[in-house]
């Protein structure tokens, strides 16, 4: 049971970081080179699809490093605590700093956006950032404790 666990728990988690690691290297780089501000638009609709979906998938992710915290034996258990409660500081990160940013992107039209829309998704980007290095230690200290 134990690596039945673990390794569903390390599939949704190491997923959650490739997906949000590639947002931040890959696909919001690529919209901000589009002309004519397609990238905001480009943004504004992926903050409507993505804010949809990523609350489910994180909250999902660090309840299942809790539970495989709680049902793991051995010396590796504290990885997993450790592992989940950066996924909790994720949580509260983005609830506390990112969502609010992203609520307001997502509501901008083509025609309707402030003046200073790249200030503010220059700021979730850096805020992203910092997030994703927190997602991936915890990834990293659930794929060792998987491993002992």
């Amino acid at each position: 049971m134990d690596a039945l666990i673990s390794v569903v728990t390390l599939v949704v988690v190491g997923m959650l970081v490739g997906v949000e690691f590639a947002v931040a290297v890959f696909v919001n780089p690529i919209f901000d080179r589009l002309p004519h501000n397609g990238g905001l638009a480009a943004r504004t609709d992926g903050a409507r699809l993505l804010g949809r979906v990523m609350p489910f998938w994180y909250i999902g992710a660090m309840v299942l490093a809790v539970v495989t915290a709680l049902l793991v034996a051995g010396s590796g258990r504290w990885l997993w605590v450790a592992g989940a409660g950066l996924l909790l500081v994720s949580v509260l990160m983005s609830v506390a700093l990112l969502v609010p940013i992203n609520n307001r992107v997502r509501q901008w039209s083509g025609s309707d956006f402030p003046a200073d829309w790249r200030q503010q998704v220059g700021r979730w980007d850096r805020l992203h950032y910092v997030r994703v290095a927190v997602i991936t230690a915890g990834f990293v200290l659930m794929a060792i404790a998987a491993t002992r």
